[in-house]
């Protein structure tokens, strides 16, 4: 299958990206976290072949394999956020003797539910993203050129 139309999304996404960091600021990842989150994330058009019901959606499928690495970016990138290091300090999962707690199964059982809760953050966050980009390229007069590309492949 191929790409072409996800392809002509490049210089939207980048006007988008600039439109929705205050959205990303008001969320629980930084801007690292999400540019990760986002290289795990594909757009499908739901109903392509009819441009006024289509809907853009971003398909999550792979963002769990991703969150692990999430805290590695902040790390390494001069340290958790306050909200995060907040978070895991209450579910016992806090340095290393937490992150090796967690990995043998020996945790409080928090690292799973903030495991849940930050993919449906990040689930909830990409959908809003989609639906701005969508509606850029309403705005743009490019949706059904899109939605035509996207029905023919």
């Amino acid at each position: 299958m191929s790409n072409q139309w996800r392809e002509s999304l490049a210089g939207a996404r980048m006007q988008v990206d600039q439109q929705f960091n205050d959205s990303v600021l008001n969320s629980q990842f930084t801007n690292q976290q999400w540019g990760l989150i986002m290289t795990a994330v594909e757009f499908d058009i739901e109903h392509p072949d009819q441009p006024e019901q289509a809907r853009l959606v971003a398909n999550t499928e792979k963002v769990k394999h991703v969150l692990p690495e999430l805290d590695n970016v902040a790390q390494g990138m001069g340290g958790v956020p306050a909200n995060q290091q907040q978070r895991s300090q209450s579910t016992g999962g806090g340095g290393l003797l937490g992150s090796l707690r967690n990995i043998l199964g020996g945790g409080s059982g928090g690292g799973s539910s903030v495991d849940k809760e930050r993919l449906e953050a990040a689930r909830t966050l990409t959908q809003e993203y989609a639906d701005e980009l969508q509606q850029f390229l309403e705005e743009q007069g490019r949706w059904e050129d899109i939605c035509e590309r996207a029905a023919n492949e």
